[in-house]
């Protein structure tokens, strides 16, 4: 693999592997808040992390050894609406900035793997974005949010409200694919 690929496969398994554990940390902030579908959203786009930062690592299965990662990551616990704005930065961070540049360079070194990986997560992160967006309204009324079952494709991280697909429209897995957030 070259060298830029995986080192942006590192610095995206790091980004999404700390916006897990953060979004589960807000998540229960939430339901101490009393918002507790903003608190399942939390914990199924925290599962959705988790599936991009497995997919990264996956990538970089003959990467052995141990690597100084830099990656983006944000701090801080506050008030849910405060930790939906702070997902909503770095969710729109790497939808305009990190992936498109990490999903060019890997097409460039025709790093077929590393592509479908950060097309995958960058598929996704644009529904993260639209859905903390809409909590953090309803947050900023002094409302939990509206929010039915939410399905997490176990492949690729898609995100949806609602009824399992039959297909995932990312990367076509069959609907026992998916995991409900309830």
């Amino acid at each position: 693999m070259h060298d830029m690929t995986a080192a942006n496969l590192r610095s995206a398994h790091g980004g999404e592997s700390m916006a897990h554990m953060r979004y589960k940390v807000w998540g229960t902030k939430a339901e101490e808040d009393g918002f507790p579908n903003v608190a399942r959203l939390f914990r199924a786009i925290a599962y959705a992390e988790e599936v991009h930062g497995s997919n990264h690592f996956t990538e970089l299965k003959d990467e052995a050894g141990d690597f100084l990662v830099a990656s983006g990551a944000g701090f801080g616990l506050a008030s849910t609406s405060e930790n939906l704005q702070g997902a909503i930065d770095g969710e729109n961070f790497e939808i305009a900035e990190m992936y498109p540049t990490y999903l060019e360079t890997a097409k460039l070194q025709g790093e077929k793997g590393a592509r479908l990986s950060f097309h995958y997560a960058l598929s996704a992160e644009k529904i993260h974005s639209q859905m903390y967006t809409e909590a953090k309204k309803s947050v900023d009324e002094g409302k939990d949010i509206e929010l039915g079952p939410v399905q997490v494709c176990e492949v690729c991280g898609y995100t949806h409200e609602g009824d399992i697909p039959d297909k995932c429209p990312v990367c076509g897995a069959l609907k026992d694919k998916f995991q409900t957030f309830a």
